[in-house]
């Protein structure tokens, strides 16, 4: 069953990337004289249909049980439309295009030179042979790979002082709504990403199903960022990352710091709670706090309130950090 509903989404990914790569960014690559980079821009094209199928779900599922079951009432809309600005460059392909163009191709000269001296890389799928050929198996298998991944990218980005400084730009955002997933700095996103690929790379996922984890993930985290007051019961909250789960990792002074006011924080996890259970970092309470970081409230750190200030005065935390000129919440 798990085999035809995914053999069929494919074809219909594949019959719409084609689509919108031929009658679309191909006509335009030429039109603009860049016929060369058509190889990349089928692969934009790709994460166009992806970006448009999420968004269709954020707008027609996501966004009506927001009304009917809100944590707060949205009273910062500008906050709310730069979030929609991030949401765009991230969902829509323009991020990953910027990613194909400039640290992708490091990777492929990397791994190619590899290659030619005789060093290949591993497959997880060999693990399980046969087992592993069933689509869904393989689906889960690099699923809980690179949740497992995320959880522990995640915890660096909350306890690395540098990685905190761009990070804070996702949680600098005071009232979180299915928009608020794609709110980070570029360059915590381009670290991120690039972290991501190279393990793809690595343990040898295909293409079209690490794209497909991406689109599973996301779409998930988007959820999980709504303004909706729900979880998923007293055993789905240990089974899978609920909005009311999340919401405690974004909570004003529990979520990105340890009780000491030093870098840290809880529920980190992408999609499996399991990860913050097992290292100990897992805070199961029934609330949903007012979100944002401690020093909005207590200093009034400015954290900005647009797309190009916020990106600005991250690459300024970043410089204090690095250089010793900030404290440890900043």
């Amino acid at each position: 069953m798990f085999d035809l509903i995914y053999t069929t989404v494919t074809d219909i990914y594949i019959s719409a990337q084609s689509y919108i790569y031929e009658w679309v960014l191909q006509p335009m690559a030429f039109k603009l004289g860049l016929g060369g980079l058509m190889e990349d821009g089928y692969e934009a094209s790709g994460w166009l249909v992806l970006g448009f199928f999420q968004i269709l779900v954020m707008v027609l599922v996501f966004r009506p049980l927001e009304r009917l079951r809100p944590v707060e009432p949205v009273a910062h809309t500008m906050a709310v439309y730069t979030d929609m600005i991030y949401t765009a460059i991230h969902r829509l392909g323009f991020f990953r295009l910027f990613f194909f163009f400039t640290v992708e191709p490091i990777f492929d000269n990397v791994f190619g030179w590899l290659h030619t001296q005789g060093l290949g890389t591993a497959q997880l799928d060999d693990l399980m042979p046969g087992l592993t050929d069933i689509a869904w198996v393989s689906f889960i298998l690099y699923l809980v790979v690179f949740d497992f991944l995320g959880y522990w990218v995640h915890r660096a980005q909350h306890q690395w002082s540098w990685w905190w400084a761009l990070h804070a730009v996702h949680h600098s955002q005071r009232q979180m709504t299915l928009w608020s997933d794609d709110r980070n700095h570029i360059l915590d996103d381009v670290i991120h990403a690039g972290i991501f690929a190279l393990v793809a790379l690595l343990i040898g996922v295909e293409p079209a199903q690490y794209v497909a984890i991406v689109f599973f993930t996301k779409l998930s985290e988007s959820f999980q960022h709504s303004n909706l007051r729900i979880s998923f019961g007293k055993f789905g909250e240990y089974l899978w990352v609920s909005p009311r789960f999340h919401r405690i990792h974004h909570g004003i002074g529990v979520g990105h710091e340890f009780s000491d006011g030093v870098l840290g924080g809880h529920n980190f996890a992408l999609l499996l709670p399991i990860w913050d259970i097992v290292f100990k970092t897992a805070l199961f309470v029934n609330r949903y706090p007012p979100t944002g970081i401690r020093d909005q409230i207590e200093e009034s750190v400015d954290y900005g309130g647009g797309f190009w200030s916020q990106q600005i005065l991250g690459l300024k935390r970043l410089s204090d950090a690095i250089f010793g000129r900030g404290a440890n919440l900043n």
